[in-house]
């Protein structure tokens, strides 16, 4: 038996760690391309370009809001165009899977920079490619991480709460479905099963997030870097992308790439949907009632959805469901690594239990 893991070539984080961007910049080549999504450049252009203390020449470019071919042809053309040699993602998850991608056309080298920790889409060889309208369409598997992660945490805290909270989201799904991979001998992002050192970054991105989950939200809302943030920060970003990448993905990202074919969701961030979809895997492969008793606790304490009402499907119907629930059950989707029988039909009956269950805790939580 093969076991192959993945991992991003080195990982910096901390407050002011945006200082050192030239300094890891310089490492991977001579003149650097910025993708850059519009906050970036409206809020923190002047700390870039400290960062880069004239340690290599860049151009910016400002991303245009999905990452989608045309998107990533567009941005292509400039850095051709401009004699750029490595690619730097500076922003959110949609913009870094930008970076990548253009990188991975470029055969360049890559640096990036999250200005979010609400998604593990840092660290991974992979950009989930969307239509210019926002849904779903693939999956591009890259050839390698990106050779350097540079966090800064003192940029992350100034981000709005909800974004850390979905980041916590997306992580909360990563050692459910690494650990049905495992039972069910599931192949990871390379295609292959994954080693024991990726199942137990699971279990501990898992268990940073129960212990520091809220803490680390008391501090993002106090809009200070505190140790329970760089915890938090770590595991949505680091832990959760290696834990998911050599853990392997399974019905909660399904789920979630179902739900983006209603335009309703779209107002959701990632990891609020992946958070509904990991509520939908316990029904869907009949979890215990204790782990489900922790996933509901867990979501209502930091303020993820419970309910499709909360991202945006208070009035979807039973066809419109069962539509998300078609598009989770496509062929070559991770849903077929649960160990569990599974269905359009199954999902549909899932996402309504759970739903009913949300709104019953949720409920509940109101009076506690």
């Amino acid at each position: 038996m093969i076991t192959t893991a993945i991992f991003p070539g080195r990982y910096v984080q901390g407050d002011e760690a945006l200082a050192t961007l030239g300094e890891e910049a310089a490492r991977l080549g001579r003149k650097a391309l910025l993708v850059c999504d519009p906050f970036v450049l409206d809020h923190l252009a002047s700390e870039v370009r400290d960062g880069l203390g004239g340690r290599l020449p860049a151009v910016e470019v400002r991303f245009g809001g999905e990452c989608s071919d045309e998107e990533i042809a567009r941005i292509k053309a400039i850095a051709e165009r401009e004699g750029a040699d490595m690619v730097v993602g500076i922003g959110g998850g949609k913009a870094l899977d930008t970076a990548k991608a253009v990188a991975y056309e470029m055969q360049a080298r890559t640096l990036i920079a999250p200005t979010l920790a609400s998604t593990d889409a840092p660290c991974s060889a992979l950009s989930v490619i969307y239509t210019p309208a926002g849904a779903f369409k693939r999956y591009l598997v890259l050839p390698h991480n990106p050779d350097t992660v540079l966090v800064d945490t003192g940029v992350i805290v100034r981000a709005p709460v909800r974004l850390l909270v979905a980041g916590m989201g997306d992580a909360f799904s990563t050692w459910f479905e690494a650990e049905d991979c495992r039972t069910k001998r599931g192949a990871n992002m390379t295609g292959r099963i994954g080693p024991m050192t990726a199942y137990a970054l699971a279990r501990l991105c898992h268990e940073t997030l129960l212990e520091y989950g809220t803490l680390a939200k008391a501090s993002a809302e106090q809009g200070v870097v505190t140790p329970a943030l760089e915890h938090i920060v770590e595991a949505n970003t680091l832990l959760s992308g290696l834990g998911f990448e050599s853990g392997g993905l399974a019905a909660a990202h399904a789920i979630h790439n179902g739900l983006t074919a209603l335009p309703q969701s779209h107002g959701a961030w990632h990891g609020e949907k992946v958070a509904i979809g990991v509520q939908g895997l316990m029904f869907l492969a009949d979890k215990k009632p204790e782990m489900i008793d922790t996933v509901y606790d867990f979501c209502l304490s930091v303020g993820l959805p419970v309910t499709l009402a909360d991202i945006g499907l208070g009035e979807v119907s039973d066809a419109e469901l069962l539509i998300a629930a078609t598009a989770a059950c496509a062929p070559g989707e991770t849903i077929h690594n649960e160990p569990a029988e599974v269905s359009p039909k199954r999902v549909l009956a899932a996402l309504k239990v759970a739903d009913a269950e949300g709104r019953r805790r949720k409920m509940q939580w109101a009076v506690a």
